[in-house]
């Protein structure tokens, strides 16, 4: 697949998944819901197009396994700020109000990283073993695994009272955040990425 159908796959499923996250907080209990089920649709939708990676941390994971060159890496993370802020906008346009990133009530950064830096490098490991390895080539449940994956962490991370269950930097930079957390957030994501990496390594050579 040639270079530019890859990216526009990456921008529409980045700003479609966003919209959905934007836009899911009247939904209450059941955002996580919407928010899984949209990453697992846009999944199947650009999986066999562009690996349907619609996060940097994702990107930046199938980088580091060798699955995705620097330019190419580089690119997908433009399409995919450009598809985050596209998102936003549409969904401040549609309601108004666009909610930021920050941690829960009486929750300090630390706890709230701990939270990130866990489902972060649980969705970069999931991508990588269900969808970037040729022991899983070809299997149909890699939209599912995705999707499950994203939806227990932000169930979990709304639950706990921690975060907000971002698990996406392009989630964190396009809405209205505070630039030292943003930051924070960007970076420990890197660091799961390596790790990642590393317990996936194995598994996605063979």
């Amino acid at each position: 697949m040639t270079r530019p159908p890859r990216l526009i796959t990456e921008l529409v499923g980045t700003f479609i998944f966003l919209s959905v996250i934007a836009l899911s907080g009247p939904a209450g209990p059941l955002a996580p819901l919407a928010i899984g089920t949209a990453l697992m649709a846009m999944v199947y939708m650009g999986g066999h197009i562009s690996g349907a990676h619609y996060n940097p941390a994702v990107s930046f994971g199938a980088f580091l396994s060798r699955k995705l060159g620097a330019v190419d890496m580089a690119g997908y993370w433009v399409a995919q700020l450009v598809g985050a802020a596209l998102a936003f906008t549409f969904g401040y346009l549609v309601s108004n109000h666009t909610p930021g990133i920050h941690p829960g009530p009486r929750v300090q950064v630390y706890q709230a990283l701990a939270v990130e830096i866990v489902f972060s490098a649980a969705l970069v490991l999931v991508v990588l073993a269900v969808a970037a390895s040729r022991a899983t080539q070809g299997n149909s449940f890699y939209g599912l695994a995705i999707g499950f994956t994203i939806m227990a962490a932000v169930f979990t991370g709304v639950a706990a009272g921690r975060t907000s269950g971002s698990t996406s930097s392009v989630r964190s930079s396009g809405q209205r955040s505070e630039p030292a957390s943003t930051a924070c957030w960007s970076a420990a994501r890197k660091h799961d990425d390596e790790i990642a990496y590393r317990l996936t390594r194995g598994s996605s050579s063979g």
